[in-house]
């Protein structure tokens, strides 16, 4: 109930939203017409065709986007001519007559009598929901979120109508408020032509700025600014209630991300053990509560390190079950303790399993993975997680978490993202000796930081950049001069003076929804930053072919200040689709612009991280 209240409130602030505006001349076409035969059906079309297709682009995969796009482009036909019929009838009668006829019909569905169809007003309201591309706030990413990860569901498509029907009763509103206005400046202005003329130019704007990509471009930026705020504080106040996160501390991590839906930059959004889950955070490691039963491991596409591995077959042993992806920072930094853990507490019974649950495309790749896992040392059992299958079982949310289990097969204890190793390896410990491991404390316990390089535990006192994505489909704060420009190649220009946190392309590229590719050499990526590290999820050029960079910092060679993966001249290469750390500030962190340049074309960029 609490997230369909969410959900209904966060649909009614889209009104509010600048991004609404191309969708308001479709609106107010029927505003002077009665509202049962003609607002009714027109906002009930728009809900319906929006939820069904978003329930569709959230859940069912890169076919229901291209499908989208054609349904698109064809309410764009519909609606401009529309508005041809509204502003220039007697040119409509002109044109070729197969169009003279469609333009006749749709003239006299949408004016007959001078009162629209019912079923006219349906229609209109069908197309406009193919074009809704509402302002991606934290409620909607919460219900697209859920709908991703926990496949499609009567639930979802209930939230997702409910968010639809607080955009509905917003625009109501507009549409009776608008109907007034109109019908008051016909008697006294006898204006009825002109503003049947002026909603019809007004919706061909419309139908132009949604064709330019206007309305998921600078709109729905300039929205997340009118709107975000809102939203998540409403998301906030209510989550302080009903959703205690006292154990959760500042532990950083990579929370789960609102998912690519057509034509929009849907906003990252975090999702708190959404779906009502058992799982409650033990107070103290001395009194380890019963969380719920082990839901196994079912449904991993494969295993690596072992043959698979079954909650049946693990009966006896304390598990330790890591979510983790190999490009997220967050699962890097804590990775050193559970290797540790692995090592020193095998042979006590202990069994680490990494579920390796993937964020981007290429990490759906088997043999990336593989390669990662050697590169990084991991040698305990890797479930490959592709399907999300054991990542719903245990209805997680976050990378990296990490659920202990006890030789009763009864989940005790989960911890979500970095910190508190300390804490966890007691659990450890504790749930060991329950099962009659008396030498457990014979074993030292891992002190100080295991980490080391790109490894390194972050410093927290320093970040006040978040992480970014590139691709259009989470990106928020791009500030090159005339915004972007989604799945076409472009020359961008980088911001001159960037703000904190503001980033830009300079350069030849094409932006998709997950990354951003480079189309010709020397193309840039700027972006100002306050941390100690940063990061950059990038891959090679087509074919694997390697990709050569230079990062400067101010301007000037990185010097002492380089990442691991950086020489002190700034020099680097793009090898394998990974994380690379590029900037590990040497002396006081503060405000730095960063620029990294790559030489040869064909480079993905992916998301910065910080640390």
């Amino acid at each position: 109930m609490l997230l369909l209240i969410l959900a209904y409130l966060g649909g009614a602030l889209t009104i509010l939203s600048p991004c609404i505006l191309p969708v308001l001349p479709f609106v107010f076409a029927r505003a002077d017409q009665p509202f049962m035969r003609s607002g009714l059906p027109l906002l009930a079309g728009m809900g319906i065709t929006f939820a069904g297709v978003a329930t569709l682009a959230a859940v069912g995969g890169g076919w229901v986007v291209q499908a989208n796009q054609y349904g698109r482009w064809l309410a764009i036909a519909l609606l401009a001519l529309f508005g041809l019929a509204l502003l220039l009838p007697r040119l409509a009668e002109r044109l070729t007559q197969p169009l003279v006829n469609a333009g006749s019909r749709l003239s006299n569905l949408a004016q007959a009598d001078g009162r629209a169809s019912p079923a006219s007003s349906l229609l209109l309201g069908v197309a406009t929901g193919l074009l809704w591309a509402p302002c991606a706030g934290p409620i909607l990413g919460l219900v697209l979120t859920g709908a991703a990860l926990q496949g499609a569901s009567i639930g979802t498509t209930v939230l997702l109508l409910a968010y639809a029907a607080g955009a509905a009763t917003s625009l109501a509103v507009a549409l009776l408020i608008g109907g007034r206005v109109f019908a008051a400046m016909k008697r006294s202005l006898g204006a009825g032509e002109w503003i049947r003329r002026g909603i019809g130019a007004a919706m061909l704007a419309g139908v132009a700025a949604i064709a330019l990509g206007l309305d998921t471009g600078l709109l729905t930026r300039i929205s997340t600014v009118a709107t975000g705020g809102l939203e998540q504080h409403l998301v906030d106040r209510l989550s302080q209630k009903n959703d205690p996160k006292d154990d959760r501390g500042g532990a950083m991590m990579k929370q789960v991300n609102a998912p690519s839906m057509v034509g929009a930059a849907m906003a990252a959004t975090p999702v708190a053990e959404a779906g009502g889950s058992t799982m409650r955070t033990a107070t103290s490691a001395s009194a380890l509560p019963v969380e719920g039963r082990f839901p196994g491991l079912d449904g991993a596409v494969e295993w690596l390190n072992s043959p698979p591995l079954t909650a049946e077959g693990l009966r006896g042993k304390v598990v330790l079950v890591d979510f983790w992806t190999y490009s997220c920072i967050n699962c890097l930094r804590s990775l050193p303790y559970v290797k540790a853990w692995a090592d020193k507490y095998r042979d006590q019974g202990l069994v680490v399993i990494g579920v390796h649950a993937p964020e981007f495309a290429f990490e759906r790749n088997v043999d990336n993975v593989r390669k990662a896992a050697k590169d990084l040392g991991v040698t305990y059992p890797i479930a490959i997680d592709n399907n999300f299958a054991i990542w719903r079982a245990f209805n997680n949310n976050y990378w990296p978490a990490h659920y202990f289990i006890d030789a009763q097969g009864r989940v005790r204890f989960h911890h979500f993202g970095e910190g508190e190793y300390e804490k966890s390896e007691a659990v450890i410990r504790e749930l060991l000796a329950e099962a009659g491991h008396r030498d457990v404390g014979k074993v030292t316990m891992t002190t100080g930081d295991a980490g080391r390089g790109v490894q390194l535990a972050a410093d927290g006192d320093a970040v006040r950049s978040p992480e970014t994505y590139v691709g259009y489909a989470r990106a928020e704060n791009f500030a090159s001069p005339g915004g972007a420009r989604s799945d076409a190649v472009k020359t961008y220009s980088a911001p001159p003076q960037p703000a904190l946190n503001q980033w830009g392309l300079a350069g030849d590229w094409k932006i998709g929804d997950e990354h951003a590719t480079l189309a010709k050499p020397n193309g840039r990526i700027v972006y100002r930053f306050h941390a100690r590290d940063l990061h950059l999820v990038l891959g090679p050029g087509s074919g694997g072919k390697p990709v050569r960079f230079r990062v400067t910092i101010d301007g000037n060679a990185p010097g002492a200040s380089h990442g691991t993966d950086v020489a002190v001249d700034g020099t680097g290469t793009v090898t394998a689709q990974r994380l690379y750390q590029l900037v590990r500030q040497d002396g006081n962190v503060r405000d730095r612009t960063f620029s990294i340049e790559f030489l040869d074309p064909g480079v993905q960029a992916y998301a910065f991280t910080f640390g």
